[in-house]
């Protein structure tokens, strides 16, 4: 398969000023010269751009511009060639035909970079990275995702791997002279080694937490009783009419999410039913679907109105939802409407009642009052995530569990040199070690695993 010229259009669907189809293969530039009239494409130098045009025998399909890149300095390592025309979905359609016809067949999806893992152009942590930055939707998510193009995370890696496997080589020396019982792997030095590998596996372990923040944007639930002013707040957040606001209580029966971006940090905001107790089977659905949104987020947004004199409700509805790894804020609205020694007789009370600690923050989103300390306090949470010792922050799962793997396995090695377990035993378990340290850049994976990685990608990438 992977000796076919494969094509498919690089740009999005749709009508466009430009669209741009791609080839890929040894005989990419010989198929394109069978679907063009102009030069000569075959006998033009490597990264050239040619005018022209797209035929189908006598018929003109389209005037175009081919950029021609030949083997090996390309994305794929193989001969590449790429056709601008005019953005036109049907115009794109028969270009494809036409190429299809001369030679070439249709790439599946995340074909071209799944090629140039293949062929050494890039590890599979980079190809990830790549999908990352297609699908960047705030810049925190895309320095990230550049980092790891870089080769941020595997240079990490390499490093853990390349003194571990000098251990291996001597283990393995160790068993070819097993009968002479000698020991050429020093075991003091590999007790530091371990405990040095340790370190740095948690260090990136624990940049998962920032990293999915950073790339799928911080859940962020905003509950209430009835008519505490959830809707009016997520308005006045996105600055624009997204949820009914009404002063009828339990307006809002489903939850509503919409996308926050806050100093280059997505934070998805969800606006939920009010809490209470109800006979109206629709809204009671929705106060369950609340409850569950609660608990998939990393932040929880409580209001309560500042008129209130009674926080019984709220406290009941507040405490089953602590969680220690919940940030909760509560925001007293309608500031505007109560004199500010209600707010802090209010902030005393809840203070003294919820076992947890939470900022407090006084708001009018009608009025668009402390807005701004509102979303500061959501940024803030972002950037305490961060750890400063380390660079290279974790965003993939697959990483994030190889990681974790790598971790239980290094630690039995530690386990296993300290109870002076037999040579056989500690080279298997160093070997596991290593092999899931490879798993992140694809030195060690199967066809199951890419399968799956590169179905994710779009056609034409």
């Amino acid at each position: 398969m992977n000796k076919d010229t494969i094509c498919a259009l690089a740009t999005a669907n749709g009508i466009g000023a430009l669209g741009i189809i791609r080839l890929s293969g040894d005989e990419a530039v010989s198929i394109a010269q069978k679907s063009f009239k102009g030069k000569n494409l075959e006998k033009q130098k490597s990264h050239t751009v040619h005018y022209g045009y797209i035929v189908d025998g006598e018929e003109i399909i389209d005037e175009i511009m081919v950029s021609v890149f030949l083997a090996p300095k390309t994305f794929t390592t193989e001969n590449v060639v790429e056709i601008s025309f005019h953005g036109s979905p049907f115009i794109g359609k028969r270009i494809l035909e036409v190429l299809i016809k001369n030679g070439a067949r249709m790439a599946k999806a995340g074909e071209f970079t799944m090629r140039a893992f293949m062929n050494g152009r890039i590890d599979l942590s980079q190809a990830e990275a790549i999908a990352d930055m297609i699908a960047s939707e705030n810049e925190a998510s895309r320095k990230v995702a550049i980092n790891q193009l870089k080769g941020g995370i595997t240079n990490e890696i390499s490093i853990l791997r390349t003194d571990l496997l000098n251990f291996v080589s001597l283990i393995e020396l160790e068993l070819d002279f097993a009968e002479e019982d000698v020991e050429f792997a020093d075991r003091t030095a590999l007790i530091g080694l371990l405990k040095r590998i340790e370190e740095k596996l948690r260090s990136l372990i624990e940049s998962f937490q920032y990293g999915n923040a950073v790339k799928n944007g911080v859940a962020v639930a905003i509950l209430g009783k009835p008519n505490a002013g959830k809707s009016t707040l997520l308005n006045a957040l996105l600055k624009e009419e997204r949820a009914i606001v009404s002063n009828i209580a339990g307006t809002t029966r489903d939850t509503i999410e919409e996308l926050l971006h806050i100093k280059g940090n997505a934070f998805r905001l969800i606006d939920t039913a009010g809490l209470r107790e109800t006979t109206d089977e629709i809204e009671k659905i929705g106060v369950k679907k609340a409850i569950e949104k609660v608990e998939q987020a990393e932040i929880l947004i409580y209001l309560i109105d500042s008129a209130t004199n009674d926080f019984t409700e709220d406290l009941l509805m507040i405490k089953p939802l602590l969680r220690d790894d919940l940030k909760l804020i509560i925001c007293a609205t309608k500031i505007d409407e109560v004199i500010p020694s209600q707010h802090e007789k209010m902030e005393a009370l809840l203070r003294k009642e919820i076992p947890q600690e939470f900022d407090f923050i006084k708001i009018s989103a009608l009025e668009n009052q402390n807005l701004q300390d509102l979303k500061n306090e959501l940024s803030s949470y972002v950037e305490e995530l961060k750890t400063e010792e380390n660079n290279v922050v974790i965003t993939n799962q697959r990483h994030f569990q190889a990681l974790q793997k790598s971790l239980e396995s290094v630690q039995k090695v530690e386990e296993a040199v300290h109870t002076k377990i037999s040579t056989e035993l500690l080279a298997y378990e160093l070997r596991n070690a290593l092999e899931y340290l490879g798993e992140i850049s694809g030195e060690f994976t199967n066809d199951e695993v890419l399968g799956n990685i590169f179905s994710k990608f779009c056609i034409g990438k």
